[in-house]
């Protein structure tokens, strides 16, 4: 196949995503539109004597599904949700086997800790049985860029391959880089997203004593309530999503069906603390802004925010101000909603999940809910789409990603035409 040069636009052809509410897409988007939760008490190990012991698991997913049996017994369970994340993102966008096409396209997947499985199984064997019994594929299991070599490695892709690391930002730091290398011509597309799996004894212990999770244990199904007076922390997710990202010619020229486009790309640092975001909310109005700026858009023309939206008190607080000091009073006449009150907080995978319900939201016209929004707090005033799914005429879309680092950006998506 002949490949067209770089035109500057960048297009959604495919997509796949492994949520606690289901794997793939027609699994998971229905239970959101219908406003139920992934919340439960952990069963991927015993959580008992542990501050928080619930979480929104991916209940699923058999990693045979989509690897040989080796692999699937080995790797570690990030890696497992990116290739089949980035399997169905391939089968969707009916991608073509094509050895000029391959040499062009790219993987970027980030992970905000990596393989967090194997590191703590490994250690314990290292502690109770010694050295030699460590594994010798522990350190390429746990670095965080395997999500991306092994996608690589399985789908023969040999265009740029790299991966973003920025905590809770890194799904939507990955979808965005993808969309500029895309944009300058290192690739004609790459698969970009996020995956994580910290579900585990380690991940747990070590949310637990940085507080930043939600102990209401007694109620795992409304534990997680971005917006809401009584929320008290966020419920850890895991999961992955991956987007199939061409340039514009590229797709136009092997006629595929595209979805939507990525018009715009943000990025600041709160430069405040390695926790807690700036109260002013000064990094996330500067990643919103400059999303704003690359799109070409004015702050009226935002239809819809998928909000980073944690659950957390400060959290909250402060993305409500940014929204406010950006669109003005349009941000009181926008749906903005936080879909982590259903799938959780899935850390490094939250802003490419988050990315792709954008994308739904603007394929149905359906904005989805906010659940567990039933005490309103003064400070979050918004129009969060309390509970229940609504129709709504959904064109650009915004979604932050803020992360511990102070990291902030802001992805602008919006649908297909062709001016």
């Amino acid at each position: 196949m002949t490949l067209p040069g770089p035109s500057g636009r960048v297009v959604v052809t495919g997509y796949g995503a492994v949520t606690p509410l289901g794997t793939g897409v027609e699994a998971f988007w229905p239970r959101m539109v219908a406003g139920e939760t992934g919340g439960g008490r952990i069963t991927l190990m015993d959580p008992t004597g542990y501050a928080t012991t619930i979480a929104a698991e991916v209940k699923d997913f058999d990693p045979e599904d989509w690897l040989d049996k080796k692999d699937a017994r080995r790797v570690d369970r990030f890696m497992a949700f990116s290739a089949a994340g980035a399997r169905m993102a391939l089968d969707h966008a009916g991608f073509p086997d094509d050895d000029e096409v391959r040499l062009e396209t790219g993987v970027l997947i980030g992970s905000g800790i990596g393989g967090l499985e194997t590191m703590g199984e490994q250690t314990k064997k290292l502690h109770l049985e010694g050295p030699s019994r460590v594994s010798p594929f522990w350190v390429p299991y746990i670095i965080p860029d395997m999500a991306s070599g092994y996608v690589s490695i399985l789908n023969k892709l040999k265009g740029p391959n790299t991966c973003i690391v920025s905590a809770c930002s890194t799904g939507a730091d990955a979808i965005g880089t993808a969309f500029r290398m895309i944009q300058r011509g290192d690739a004609v597309a790459m698969l970009a997203g996020g995956a994580e799996a910290p579900i585990n004894p380690i991940g747990i212990a070590a949310f637990s004593a940085a507080r930043a999770m939600t102990t209401n244990n007694d109620n795992p199904t409304t534990a997680s309530r971005p917006f809401d007076k009584d929320r008290d922390g966020f419920l850890i997710g895991e999961g992955a999503a991956v987007l199939m990202l061409e340039d514009l010619a590229f797709a136009q020229a092997r006629g595929a069906t595209i979805h939507a486009e990525v018009v715009g790309y943000g990025m600041s640092a709160d430069a405040h603390h390695i926790t807690a975001p700036d109260p002013d909310g000064d990094g996330a109005v500067r990643s919103m802004t400059k999303a704003l700026r690359h799109a070409e858009a004015r702050p009226e023309d935002v239809t819809y925010v998928n909000a980073h939206g944690t659950s957390t008190p400060l959290n909250d607080r402060t993305e409500t101000h940014a929204l406010k000091r950006v669109l003005g009073d349009h941000a009181y006449r926008i749906p903005i909603s936080s879909t982590k009150s259903m799938i959780g907080h899935t850390l490094g995978a939250a802003g490419a999940i988050e990315a792709l319900v954008c994308i739904l939201a603007m394929r149905d016209q359906l904005a989805p809910p906010t659940i567990n929004y039933t005490t309103p707090d003064p400070d979050c005033d918004l129009d969060y789409v309390p509970n229940t799914a609504r129709p709504a005429p959904i064109g650009l879309c915004l979604t932050n990603s803020f992360g511990f680092g102070g990291h902030n950006v802001t992805l602008a998506l919006r649908p297909y035409t062709r001016a």
